[in-house]
């Protein structure tokens, strides 16, 4: 089967285990892109943890989900730029996410950050996702 948004479906799978309020999520196939979306989301705090398992055609990313008190610590997880329409915003324009309590993964030239990181160096780029 051929994926069109394999970064849409890493963050359904999140979603969907918090909903199941399962321990880890399989994420496959591997990609560079989603290791660093793990990347983002266990230095800000959503993830307990994520390791890459497997090799060649196997290899995948295996998320440990975070819970506090009974709830998930992610609250809601959007895809922004989607591939039939791409959004894109400017180093002065970059989007806050409930006025900074949430985040935005921005794909920049210098690599994939945070829109806290972004707005400090004055760097722009594909708005990829909203976590809060």
């Amino acid at each position: 089967m051929n994926m069109t948004d394999p970064i849409a479906d890493m963050l359904t799978r999140i979603r969907n285990g918090i909903q199941a309020r399962m321990e880890t999520v399989d994420v496959a196939p591997y990609s560079r892109v989603k290791a660093e979306i793990a990347r983002i989301l266990k230095a800000e705090g959503y993830i307990e943890n994520y390791a890459v398992e497997g090799e060649g055609i196997e290899k995948k990313i295996v998320v440990t989900l975070k819970y506090s008190h009974g709830q998930s610590v992610i609250s809601g997880i959007k895809r922004i730029s989607k591939p039939g329409l791409r959004v894109y915003a400017k180093g002065d324009e970059v989007p806050k996410v409930l006025n900074g309590l949430g985040t935005a993964i921005i794909s920049t030239s210098n690599g994939m950050m945070t829109d806290r990181d972004a707005r400090k160096q004055h760097i722009g780029g594909e708005v990829v996702a909203y976590i809060w």
